[in-house]
């Protein structure tokens, strides 16, 4: 059996402004950098460390290797955050103005699409296409590592989506540094308890990157 722990990277300096990401590349914050470290001292003994190829998670996944003396890092660009289309880089009031009725929070309100969801915009990356690409990357880590624990530093929109694919819907935000496990048997996926690796002190209270 493999164990892996997914962990949402570091604060990034768009974190801190409130700016949705996708697959935009902003990096560490000194606080992400920060949180990146005192993570180190929860993990705990594992096996190898793999990033998603986006510099505020490979950063994350390089701090802790460099504190637990474990090397190389893998980079699996399987495990990038969903490509948010036309939202990355906007802010929520900003999504509000843009795309009204699009987000359930929207002042002026939520319209819903058919299955009561948000009608996302034409270049937003499905579940489905997510899922694609991370199912193959999260059996690949198995195989890599086929009885040991794995460190997988990823992003929330990731975790999210392999949360409602393996029925475990409805958990609450993520914070920064906050970690969810995967267990992978005959190529199998169950889902796991969170945790959080960091005091939550030391995250944002609210998340503004909600994918």
């Amino acid at each position: 059996m493999t164990r892996i722990l997914l962990v949402r990277h570091g604060e990034s300096t768009w974190n801190a402004d409130g700016r949705w990401q996708g697959q935009a590349d902003p990096p560490l914050s000194d606080r992400g950098r920060s949180q990146a470290a005192s993570a180190a001292a929860s993990v705990g003994t594992v096996d190898a460390i793999v990033t998603s190829d986006l510099e505020r998670a490979a950063d994350t996944g390089a701090i802790i290797a460099r504190l637990l003396g474990i090397e190389p890092v893998v980079v699996e660009p399987r495990l990038r955050e969903r490509d948010a289309g036309a939202l990355s880089g906007l802010t929520r009031p900003e999504i509000h103005d843009r795309f009204p009725g699009l987000l359930p929070d929207d002042p002026a309100g939520f319209v819903p699409g058919a299955d009561g969801q948000p009608t996302w915009p034409a270049d937003w990356e499905s579940d489905e296409a997510l899922w694609d690409r991370v199912e193959v990357a999260l059996v690949a880590l198995g195989r890599l590592v086929p009885d040991g624990d794995v460190l997988a530093v990823t992003h929330g929109g990731v975790v999210y989506a392999i949360e409602r694919r393996l029925g475990s819907p409805g958990r609450g935000r993520l914070s920064n540094l906050d970690s969810c496990w995967i267990e992978v048997v005959d190529d199998r996926l169950s889902l796991g308890p969170r945790l959080s690796l960091v005091d939550p002190a030391d995250t944002l209270a609210i998340e503004a990157d909600r994918i």
